[in-house]
């Protein structure tokens, strides 16, 4: 049994303060944890579920230690990096592999840097702490390339090697990330300065697809070494899949073009889960899904050359007004032409508000998000959140149970009418309007039972324009590919013609 932990830098307690433009997708797991995309790379590698024992941050890590000694817990001790700091680390790293054969335990940030240090000794200790083989330290590194004299540089990672070891940690392996391949004499003097075994060098060379990535180590027999420095025995692992998967993105038999219109798009990893997700349903489909990340603002003058250019239009999730009046231009001219649209989280809210605006004829219809004081909030705040003074960590998040009604399309998508998904949004739909919208069309296809919330719209008419409150991106696999992205793939590609 794996497991998988990110140790994070960061101070802040909640990662879903960060801004997404900055640091790239908050991914939410199944209990509401907050984390930066790491854990969802690990989900989709692994097909582990992760959680809040998952991901700690040096906020969360100060926060606790300090809350300890308020409430008296270290009997009035002076609270210190080390031991205490460092003992809550370890205890975090240790609760986390609990019942498992095999922890994978990655650090952020770059090796010097202050933040990462208290890290760095804690791993140090449990290297001291445990046998001999129970732990192993993976390095990964940068090899540049000076294209002025033409060659791989090494220093990089020789300083940052001795660095390492200045703290008492030695790598057992290196992972040297390039963009060619090592020649035997360069990894002799990697070997050399840093005192790693020859056969514990491995080239991290860049790959179109990260799909091919396992595949790539496998051909260098990295498994193997991992095995043998750390005592087990394991059989021949059966990469086929991989190698499948990998043909099938290479060779696709067609392709199709779909639009993004966010408000994020200047980061691609701020919609890391939702590209891949998109990339998923392509492999299933054995079609090339090619992305086009549109910023929603620059639709606002009512240019939609880029978006007439797709066969499908996705709003994905966001916070704030900006650029939303954009997405709702394009949201209308996909319901309008039969373009195939897929909203997610703020794409079901302002999908609603183009629905109350255009065809119920509801004037000025729009989101407390956007206007608090607007005559209309067609979307607005659940109640327990109005008051609030301290937002952070306090959104909807996690898996929360919907209800599809029989008989829908997206009953049918998904091959049930009882699901769980993950969620991370503040506001809802107002059920005020919902009945009034219902009369003119607009199917609410799912709720939250218990919560009385729209989860799912959709419209019958049309070929396929779906909405969801929630974020099916999170639960998509390479090997599984979400069925409402792989519907919504599929229409397109029906849509091209």
């Amino acid at each position: 049994k794996l497991t998988m932990l990110k140790l994070d830098p960061y101070i802040n307690v909640d990662p879903g303060t960060m801004n997404p433009m900055q640091h790239g997708e908050v991914f939410v797991t199944d209990d509401g944890t907050e984390s930066d995309l790491d854990l969802g790379h690990y989900e989709r590698y692994t097909r582990i579920v992760t959680g809040k024992n998952n991901n700690f941050t040096t906020g969360q890590i100060y926060q606790t230690v300090i809350n300890r000694e308020r409430r008296g817990e270290y009997l009035g001790k002076t609270v210190q990096v080390i031991p205490h700091i460092t003992d809550h680390i370890k205890e975090c790293i240790y609760l986390a592999a609990e019942g498992c054969d095999v922890a994978i335990v990655e650090i952020g940030g770059t090796v010097g840097d202050i933040e990462s240090l208290p890290f760095l000794e804690a791993i140090r200790q449990i290297s001291h702490d445990l046998p001999e083989d129970q732990t192993l330290f993976v390095h990964l590194t940068l090899i540049p390339y000076i294209a002025s004299a033409e060659e791989l540089k090494t220093k990089p990672t020789q300083h940052s090697v001795n660095k390492l070891r200045e703290i008492g940690i030695q790598p057992g392996i290196l992972l040297c990330r390039t963009d060619r391949d090592l020649t035997t004499e360069l990894r002799q003097k990697i070997a050399l300065f840093t005192n790693v075994a020859l056969d514990a060098v491995f080239q991290a060379k860049d790959v179109s697809s990260v799909y091919e990535v396992p595949l790539r180590y496998a051909e260098q027999s990295l498994d193997e070494k991992v095995a043998k420095l750390l005592g087990m025995w394991t059989k021949k692992p059966n990469l086929q899949e991989w190698a499948d998967l990998v043909d099938a993105e290479k060779n696709p038999i067609g392709e199709v073009n779909i639009a993004v219109a966010g408000k994020y798009v200047g980061l691609k990893d701020s919609y890391k889960s939702l590209h891949e997700a998109l990339v998923h349903a392509g492999i299933a489909l054995k079609h090339k899904v090619k992305i086009h990340y549109i910023d929603s603002e620059t639709l606002e003058n009512g240019d939609l050359s880029e978006i007439k250019k797709c066969d499908g239009l996705l709003i994905p999730g966001g916070f704030g007004e900006r650029g939303v009046e954009g997405k709702i231009a394009a949201i209308q001219y996909a319901r309008e032409n039969n373009m195939p649209f897929f909203g997610i989280c703020l794409g079901l809210q302002v999908a609603t508000i183009e629905y109350a605006r255009n065809v119920v004829g509801i004037e000025g219809a729009t989101s407390a998000e956007f206007d608090p004081e607007a005559a209309v909030n067609l979307i607005d705040m659940m109640s327990e959140q109005k008051n609030l003074k301290d937002l952070g960590g306090t959104l909807r998040l996690g898996a929360y149970d919907a209800t599809l009604k029989k008989g829908s399309i997206i009953a049918k998508i998904y091959g049930a009418t009882q699901i769980s998904e993950r969620h991370r949004h503040r506001f809802e739909v107002n059920n005020k309007y919902v009945k009034e919208l219902e009369e003119k069309g607009l199917v609410i296809s799912g709720k939250n039972a218990d919560l009385d919330l729209v989860e799912t719209i959709e419209i019958k008419e049309h070929p396929w324009f779906i909405a969801v409150q929630y974020h099916p991106e999170f639960k998509s696999k390479p090997f599984d590919a979400h069925p409402l992205f792989k519907g919504f793939v599929e229409a397109s590609i029906k849509n091209k013609g």
